[in-house]
This record gives structure tokens, C-alpha cells and sequence, in this order.
């Protein structure tokens, strides 16, 4: 019996989010929107999503007048996200 994929990551968007954070120390949210091509108001949603579950921290503050948010994958988000790979890879040993 095949193992389930983790819900969260298994969302297009939130999976692009978490894999750019992997290979990055932070990333800020226009890097993300641009990368991603998501709207701002999904970004957000979905961003809320993963820091909710504990996957990754968000941090809002400002640079100079301009407010800036950034986002840091968690030990809980790399592990969820090597967990995620793990079982995508017995799916395809099927």
C-alpha cells in the first residue's frame, strides 16, 4: 500500500513555495510572487498555510518606508518536504 503524500505540500503552490525556500536561506514575498507567478492575495493565503503548520517562519517588518516580508523554511518544513520526496519516490518504484 502506498504511502499518503502530505496535503500540504501536495498543493502545487504551497509545494513551489516550500521548494524555493529549500535551497535558499530566506526568500522575500516579491521574490516568491515573481517566481511562482501566483497572485498576491493566494501568496498570502498560502504562506499563512505553511506557517500555521509550522513549515516555515514569516517575518514582516519594513525596509526603510517600505514594508517587506520574508520567509525562512523551519526544520519541521525540511523535514516535511524530505518526507514528501521520500514517498514521491516510492510512487514511482510502483
Amino acid at each position: 500500500m502506498l504511502k499518503p503524500l502530505d496535503p500540504l505540500l501536495h498543493s502545487e503552490l504551497r509545494l513551489a513555495i516550500i521548494s524555493i525556500l529549500i535551497g535558499v536561506e530566506e526568500a522575500d514575498f516579491v521574490y516568491i510572487r515573481t517566481e511562482t507567478g501566483a497572485t498576491a492575495g493566494n501568496l498570502s493565503v498560502q504562506l499563512d498555510k505553511l506557517q500555521k503548520a509550522g513549515y516555515i517562519d514569516v517575518e514582516k517588518g519594513f525596509r526603510g518606508k517600505m514594508p517587506r516580508t520574508v520567509c525562512r523554511i523551519t526544520d519541521t518544513g525540511r523535514k516535511a518536504f524530505a518526507e514528501y520526496v521520500d514517498t514521491l519516490r516510492t510512487y514511482l518504484k510502483v
